[in-house]
């Protein structure tokens, strides 16, 4: 009785080919949980010259220390409040911001008419600091919740409306021709094709906006705030307190490290159609 041999498909074989190619000339293999190494050696660094003497408190408290300020903020100050407060203001601000230079970059980016009344101001915008505008901020809203949420938010919208802009132009014109000539319509073209390959650069935008807004809660909350991590590191920095000031900073850093992992994780999953480098 003679065995048979099965000869692999050529295109199986075409695909083993590629992720070949891709783990020897691109990044290698992924890493399970290979975000959190290089915040651990940060903190394995920090310890050891804190261990050692290179680091002293008066240039930046022991990690141990910190742990003790943090659980004594979290006893005794109502940490968990001014966390969620924070994130509050955060979620808002950032949700207004993308929302907003989600639509605008939609609109300029498909209509000649949308992108000359909508992109020269957005550029003007961008190249003014919205920090700089923090004191006609309060001169119009005053220096409650409103001024803080509209300061993130603007931060927020500039990255998404210049990534996702510059998504909804990137689009090959290959695809307009093809779309004309099987007789697609705009609306159809528009949402099968457009939008879809505008959404790396929006999750590109997205990565930029949650950092932003995070920039800008650390500074808005230096205004007149009754709670939140800003008002909390305003306090002991009055008090002398290095501990807690940085007990904020890690918890901001913390932040910003979560959404933007969250958000590379959804790209992730929502871009698995496209073959890139990362595989």
């Amino acid at each position: 009785m003679t065995a048979t041999l099965h000869t692999p498909e050529p295109q199986v074989l075409d695909r083993v080919d590629e992720r070949v190619v891709r783990r020897r000339l691109g990044p290698g293999r992924r890493i399970r949980f290979a975000f959190w190494i290089g915040p651990a050696l940060v903190l394995a660094l920090w310890s050891a010259g804190s261990a050692t003497g290179v680091i002293t408190p008066a240039i930046l408290s022991a990690p141990w220390d910190v742990v003790v300020a943090f659980e004594d903020q979290w006893v005794n100050h109502d940490l968990l409040g001014n966390i969620l407060s924070s994130l509050q203001r955060a979620a808002i601000g950032l949700t207004l911001g993308v929302v907003t230079g989600a639509v605008l970059a939609v609109v300029s980016g498909l209509s000649r008419i949308g992108e000359s009344l909508i992109d020269g101001p957005i550029q003007i915008k961008r190249s003014v600091p919205t920090l700089a505008v923090i004191p006609l901020f309060i001169a119009w809203f005053g220096i409650d919740q409103e001024m803080k949420i509209i300061t993130i938010a603007l931060i927020s919208l500039v990255p998404i409306y210049i990534h996702t802009h510059n998504g909804l132009r990137s689009i090959d014109g290959k695809y307009a021709e093809l779309a004309e000539t099987i007789g697609i319509g705009r609306g159809e073209f528009v949402r099968h094709v457009v939008l879809p390959g505008a959404l790396p650069g929006f999750l590109l935008g997205m990565r930029f906006a949650v950092t932003a807004s995070l920039l800008g809660l650390v500074v808005v909350e230096q205004y007149n705030a009754v709670a939140g991590i800003g008002h909390m590191i305003t306090l002991a920095e009055q008090y002398g307190q290095t501990d807690v000031i940085v007990v904020g900073l890690v918890i901001y850093g913390v932040f910003g490290y979560c959404a933007d992992s969250a958000v590379r994780l959804t790209g992730r999953r929502v871009l698995a159609w496209r073959q890139t480098l990362e595989g």
